[in-house]
């Protein structure tokens, strides 16, 4: 077949938009597992996630493949949830470029979630006020109300709640529990009753999240207490159209915790546990994560048991909970014990999993078995992030094996680029203090331009390279000019260095 360009080819095969596919009902509920394992297909193809997928669809539709508009709309969804927006955009722009292209309400949502991820809040504020239909604003206004939630703009919030109001759009629950969010983020605790009187006064009911942000509130609000959550869950427990689930059970065992009411939370999560599902491992971790705070080793040990009977793979995100939470109770064999069962399951080595044990090992200051964990883990096809770096360095720091920590410190350096970690400032610190006990003004000097070019840099890291370069009687230009750069008052230590310069030619430095 030819090579099309994929708006031709979605236009001449895929849409079928406003036109009825002749397969009957048996035909489709035939081949509804056949397109769903397709789709999965086609989507996992998408690699590497730097790269547009419309090449890959491309492709696909070349040989011989059909894409529905909702199977577009499915791929863009998972483009949204794998954060790559700007992918999502470019499909969806594709997709709405269509002859027989029709929006429905939900895409209107779907756009400005778009529009709010690639162009800024802005631009999607303009794009919600120029939806003709109601229909479209009812389904597009909660990703813009989102997005103020996220950027903790109170006032724009405020104001698009009462264009809603005005609208008529405010008629569930969704939107109150944005704004309930957003006081939480805030801390302004004393606004979450005055939602909560105002949903009462609309006549709209309160769900499941409500009753859980209420509660929230009523913990940290400092007029209220464990007096005021009980009654808030007490009217819960009578509100019948709501089903009391863990999760809420889950919030009132966090409050008891946090008072210092430990039998009562353990109480309470054990009546959470009876609620959980056995489709879905949510809650079970998150309880997992409760008992830990409560030293309550036989909580953990039996949610984590009861989760294996939940269907699917267990996830790394899952581990790592386990993980932490027994090495957290200080359980390291059995932590060990678990990872390794991760390990014999795993289809791709997650270092996250493994960094969970790594840490634990460098906090108790068991070196080799930090050591034999990190080579272990290579071995296994491991790729150490810039987290295992920050252990290994933290941990020969702390066992004063400088030059191993050295090593660690330039391979985790040469990652910063590509992500938004940056190394403690007291080991950033020590490096540089032994660099100077050993006399490597070369490699000092780089180092600490280094730190200073990631927004590191610090008048103690600066005094150290000064009196290098005092010792090796080098004109210390360069460090002046950082101190400038840097915007650093010198205190009496540093003048003082500076005045020991005599006889060399430095630059003027306000003083």
């Amino acid at each position: 077949m030819a090579n099309h360009s994929l708006t031709a080819v979605i236009q001449r095969i895929s849409f079928f938009l406003g036109a009825r596919t002749l397969y009957t009902r048996a035909d489709s509920r035939a081949s509804a597992f056949s397109d769903k394992h397709n789709l999965k297909s086609l989507i996992a193809r998408f690699k590497p996630s730097t790269q547009t997928p419309l090449p890959v669809l491309q492709n696909w539709v070349d040989q011989g493949n059909k894409l529905s508009s909702s199977e577009l709309r499915c791929i863009s969804r998972r483009l949204i949830k794998s954060k790559r927006y700007n992918h999502a955009f470019e499909l969806f722009n594709c997709m709405e470029n269509q002859q027989k292209f029709r929006i429905k309400p939900a895409d209107h949502a779907l756009k400005l979630e778009l529009i709010a991820k690639n162009c800024g809040l802005m631009e999607a504020e303009e794009y919600f006020m120029r939806i003709p239909d109601s229909a479209g604003k009812k389904a597009a206004y909660l990703p813009l109300l989102r997005g103020y939630v996220g950027d903790r703009d109170t006032s724009k919030a405020e104001t698009f709640m009462e264009k809603l109001y005005e609208l008529g759009l405010v008629v569930n629950a969704h939107p109150y529990n944005e704004m309930m969010k957003l006081y939480l983020a805030t801390c302004e605790y004393w606004k979450v009753p005055l939602v909560i009187q105002q949903m009462k006064r609309n006549k709209v009911p309160l769900n499941v999240l409500s009753y859980n942000l209420w509660m929230s509130a009523c913990d940290e609000g400092e007029r209220y207490g464990v007096a005021a959550v009980e009654t808030v869950f007490r009217e819960m427990q009578n509100d019948e159209i709501v089903e009391m689930g863990w999760s809420s059970l889950a919030t009132l065992a966090n409050v008891y915790m946090k008072a210092g009411q430990s039998e009562k939370a353990i109480l309470v999560l054990k009546n959470a546990e009876e609620k959980l599902s056995t489709c879905n491992r949510l809650g079970y971790f998150f309880i997992i994560t409760l008992y830990a705070s409560l030293k309550q080793k036989e909580g953990v040990l039996r949610l984590w048991e009861a989760s294996k009977a939940v269907g699917g793979r267990i996830s790394c995100a899952n581990y790592i909970c386990i993980l932490t939470s027994l090495v957290k109770l200080g359980d390291i064999a059995q932590a060990k014990r678990i990872f390794r069962e991760w390990e014999s399951n795993c289809q791709k080595y997650d270092i996250r999993v493994s960094n969970v044990l790594l840490g634990a090992y460098v906090r108790n200051g068991l070196i080799k078995e930090a050591e034999s964990l990190h080579l272990h883990t290579l071995q296994k096809g491991g790729c150490p992030n810039y987290k295992t770096w920050e252990i290994l360095i933290e941990g020969y720091v702390n066992w004063q094996k400088m030059d191993e920590a050295i090593i660690a410190m330039k391979r985790a350096l040469a990652m910063l680029k590509d992500c938004h970690w940056r190394p403690p400032q007291r080991i950033v610190l020590a490096i540089a203090e032994y660099l100077e006990k050993c006399g490597n003004f070369e490699y000092a000097n780089e180092y600490i331009t280094d730190i200073h070019n990631l927004g590191l840099g610090s008048l103690s890291l600066y005094k150290i390279l000064l009196r290098m370069h005092l010792s090796a009687q080098e004109p210390p230009f360069h460090v002046l000019k950082m101190i400038n750069k840097d915007k650093m008052e010198m205190d009496s230590e540093t003048v003082s260095i500076l005045k020991a310069f005599t006889g060399l030619k430095c630059l003027e430095v306000k003083q």
